[in-house]
């Protein structure tokens, strides 16, 4: 009986599972998954050379899409917390102070640790 491969991390954009997938590529705290990739470069290859601002393809949405798509935006910043979370408990590992922690993230050493030490 094959081994049954076991979803380590979801592309940020579209929310499916590495086992999903043929392949993701993980970026500081965000995923992003093959077929995403292709539909980014269709994007870019349709785009003017200088484009001055992010290109959104979501202003023209009704409120039952928008809707629709919020349960994606929250999986992908409970994952991007999560992640954030291994990096500040990584940096914590190789002697970082709370107080560094929380100047890089821009706030208190106090926010930092009642955030991400675990404790209570």
């Amino acid at each position: 009986m094959p081994a049954t491969k076991v979803p380590v991390a979801c592309c940020s954009f579209c929310q499916r599972p590495n086992t999903a997938v043929r392949a993701l590529v993980s970026g500081p705290g965000v995923y992003i998954c093959s077929e995403c990739v292709s539909c980014c470069c269709g994007i870019l290859d349709e785009c003017p050379d200088e484009t001055p601002a992010p290109i959104a393809r979501n202003e023209d949405l009704s409120a039952d899409e928008v809707m629709a798509i919020l349960p994606s935006v929250a999986a992908a910043g409970r994952q991007a917390e999560v992640n954030l979370t291994e990096w500040v408990r990584r940096a914590r590992a190789l002697g970082v102070t709370w107080a560094r922690i929380g100047e890089t993230l821009g706030m208190a050493r106090q926010s930092a640790w009642e955030r991400f030490s675990g404790e209570e």
